[in-house]
């Protein structure tokens, strides 16, 4: 009963804010005030740096929410493969096959894919200026280490990334790189490395990602209404609920529902796949392969849809060792190892893999962040009106740029908190 009637309220918003106008929001039937940037030509290179990125990211995601069953999961794959990609410079023989293997580069030279890197970064920060997207690379390592002067250069050139020599036993060092970190989040993600750093430690290879973007369609907070959501276990769960009605790329397919919102001028966009109520969200996660996407995204028409959406928020840190070595990387951590092109004298290995991700999604928009951490040691629709799609039960969500389809973060929602 209690459902019924939280349900009919929810029917009686959507129909009262069909009706009202809000000025910056397009409503059914209007036309699309975004004008997105014509899209450049891709290199071949580039175009396998995507879709290899993209293919990556949806392994990475569903390996990691085996280990995430009813639990928030939220991830940057752009940033694990960033950090990846410049730690697979300083790799040689089997250990760089490893690497391009488990990332999906395989047959790609490593100046194209570090050209593609380079190419893909300047145009992931400077394709909207409406949306705030920062991404920077940072190398830390100890004076002990006799870093090649070619590593640096090559993660220097095609990834910008600071390079720092510094004494890892000062208590004043883990200060210096968290504040690195901490600044290149806009403070959302400030801490990363542990006071002390442990003796074997000799290097950090750090990646940072940072997105802000404002709802091109935005919410009226004035809308937003204590709702419930259905978790997995089929528990109810209070949350706050946004509403609105615009005109957006949606489908409807066996009862998935897919919907694209934009932020700025649509350069970005938020991706939500909703499963059909009764199906088990990790179970769908499992089926979830970079094909199926392309699949949903190809389906995607404009349509006036009323969209019901919970705000949310997630902090989440994991290690990938165990993952990536399941993926194939188990080389990487292992004293057989070769980073000889970071250090010729060899005998460095990788410790860990930490990534740490932040999203918060609200009325204005989305804000999230992701940083990856590579430790080296040594040794149901209608048709005749607006579709109707309501996220009050698990679903997933990606970030994506869509001029390339570059998928920036990719999480999935199991129980919404604040």
């Amino acid at each position: 009963m209690k459902r019924k009637l939280i349900h009919a309220a929810a029917i009686l918003i959507v129909l009262s804010i069909a009706g009202c106008s809000d000025i910056g929001r397009t409503g059914p039937g209007s036309s699309d005030p975004t004008q997105p940037a014509p899209p450049s030509p891709l290199t071949a290179a580039q175009k396998a740096i995507v879709s290899a990125d993209n293919s990556f990211g949806f392994k990475l995601f569903v390996s990691l929410n085996k280990k995430s069953t009813r639990q928030n999961l939220f991830i940057c794959p752009l940033s694990v493969s960033m950090a990846l990609g410049m730690t697979m410079n300083g790799a040689n023989g089997s250990t760089r096959d490893a690497m391009q293997e488990t990332l999906g580069f395989a047959g790609v030279t490593q100046e194209d894919i570090n050209r593609s890197y380079a190419g893909l970064s300047a145009l992931l920060t400077g394709l909207d200026p409406t949306v705030q997207m920062q991404i920077a690379n940072s190398i830390w390592y100890r004076p002990t280490l006799i870093v090649e002067d070619a590593f640096k250069t090559v993660n220097m050139t095609y990834f910008n990334a600071e390079v720092n020599s510094i004494d890892f036993s000062n208590p004043s060092a883990p200060q210096t790189i968290n504040g690195w970190v901490d600044k290149n989040t806009n403070g959302r993600i400030t801490s990363v490395v542990p006071a002390p750093i442990p003796d074997g430690i000799v290097m950090y290879l750090i990646n940072a990602v940072y997105f802000k973007g404002t709802w091109t369609y935005r919410y009226d907070p004035k809308e937003t209404r204590d709702d419930y959501f259905a978790s997995a276990d089929g528990s109810e769960n209070p949350c706050r609920m946004m509403a609105q009605t615009d005109t957006v790329p949606y489908f409807s397919e066996n009862g998935v529902q897919g919907i694209d919102l934009p932020y700025g001028k649509a350069g970005f966009s938020m991706t939500v796949i909703l499963p059909p109520a009764g199906v088990d969200i990790d179970n769908f996660v499992s089926g979830l392969t970079q094909e199926q996407w392309n699949r949903w995204m190809a389906k995607l028409v404009r349509k006036a849809v009323t969209i019901n959406m919970p705000r949310f928020r997630i902090n989440w840190r994991q290690s990938l060792t165990d993952v990536l070595s399941a993926m194939g990387m188990s080389v990487v951590f292992s004293d057989g190892a070769d980073f000889t092109g970071i250090d010729r004298r060899g005998s460095l290995a990788v410790s860990d893999v930490l990534h740490v991700t932040f999203v918060q999604v609200d009325e204005e928009g989305t804000e999230a962040a992701g940083v990856t951490v590579i430790g080296m040691m040594a040794t149901a629709v209608r048709e005749d009106g607006p579709a109707f799609m309501r996220l009050n039960r698990p679903f997933i969500f990606a970030l994506r740029e869509n001029q390339t389809g570059t998928i920036l973060f990719i999480g999935k929602v199991a129980l919404p908190s604040w």
